[in-house]
């Protein structure tokens, strides 16, 4: 496991390589380690704004060369996000580095966790939340999915589906209570009692009786979440509760 000598020396390297080129005129440092020292698990995210006249995918390539010479870096995926583009790095030691560069005039946090470390970062609308209503009907066609999924006997597929309505229903429970929504963030800050719920929506086996009494439980943890949209939810509460009624053959 990577040490927090081996994440600093890979950010201080990273810093140097920025500052001296020329082509990159802002830095920042965003995720856990922006306001604070993190933990011994957090991993790196930095990101830089290129002037706008050079292609930034030219210097994310320049930048990738050096970090697989040097620390034997892995390129996982890439992410565009807007004029951004988001690139993961595996390093030894499992150390995940998120490296992004962006044009200098769309250089800016898009969220709270953004510390500038040297040039000049835009104002820029931050991120919100997936609305509730989002949240919630994507759930809702995945508890569709879920059951035409256990009619055909794809139970593999069905899996799928029965924990992605569990883990939307945690999401508009995080979002109700103010927690993260993204990514499970703020699954763990849940109150006790929505977490007992959610455990019975956990499936046991593939079996189909079993794959059906988990769908029920997803649904009725979804239910007990829809207080941000009321409205839609009772106009869809009874067919949901027929998923997991006897199907006609």
């Amino acid at each position: 496991m990577f040490t927090i000598n081996d994440r600093d020396r890979v950010r201080d390297h990273v810093l140097k390589m920025a500052r001296s080129d020329s082509r990159v005129v802002a830095g920042a440092v965003v995720g856990s380690l922006a306001h604070g020292d993190g933990d011994r698990l957090s991993d790196l995210d930095l990101t830089f704004g290129v002037v706008d006249t050079i292609p930034i995918r030219d210097v994310l390539e320049d930048f990738t060369v050096e970090l697989v010479d040097q620390f034997k870096a892995l390129h996982l995926f890439d992410l565009p996000s807007g004029a951004a583009i988001y690139r993961v790095f595996l390093l030894p030691g499992c150390l995940q580095f998120d490296l992004s560069f962006a044009p200098a005039s769309d250089f800016g946090a898009v969220g709270p966790q953004f510390r500038t470390l040297f040039g000049q970062a835009v104002e820029k609308s931050h991120f919100s939340p997936p609305p509730p209503h989002e949240l919630f009907g994507y759930a809702v066609h995945h508890a569709l999915r879920a059951r035409v999924c256990i009619e055909r006997g794809r139970y593999w597929q069905a899996e799928y589906w029965i924990s992605a309505v569990r883990d939307y229903a945690l999401s508009l429970a995080c979002r109700r209570r103010g927690h993260r929504a993204d990514y499970g963030r703020g699954f763990d800050d849940l109150p006790p009692l929505v977490l007992q719920q959610s455990l019975a929506a956990l499936i046991a086996s593939l079996d189909r009786d079993e794959l059906l009494r988990a769908l029920g439980c997803a649904i009725e943890l979804l239910l007990g979440e829809v207080d941000d949209v009321r409205e839609l939810a009772t106009k869809v509460e009874l067919q949901l509760r027929t998923l997991t009624d006897p199907w006609p053959q």
